[in-house]
């Protein structure tokens, strides 16, 4: 399976609160700043920084949909 974003492609991140809470955090815009190499499994993973603040995270794509 090869990655469907590209570097520099800005995605929506549905931003996940604690387990067993029934608050959801709105959607985040993010940048991918890599690719990361694809997991066990075959899920390609990505480093993805915010657009509104100083945070980076990685996650997997499944995790990601673009925006519009």
């Amino acid at each position: 399976m090869a990655h469907n974003y590209a570097i520099n492609d800005d995605v929506l991140h549905q931003l996940q609160g604690p387990q067993g809470r029934a608050g959801v955090k709105p959607r985040s815009v993010y940048t991918i700043v890599t690719c990361l190499p694809i997991e066990a499994d075959g899920r390609p993973r990505y480093r993805i920084k915010s657009k509104t603040e100083n945070v980076e995270r990685v996650v997997t794509e499944e995790q990601i949909s673009r925006l519009g």
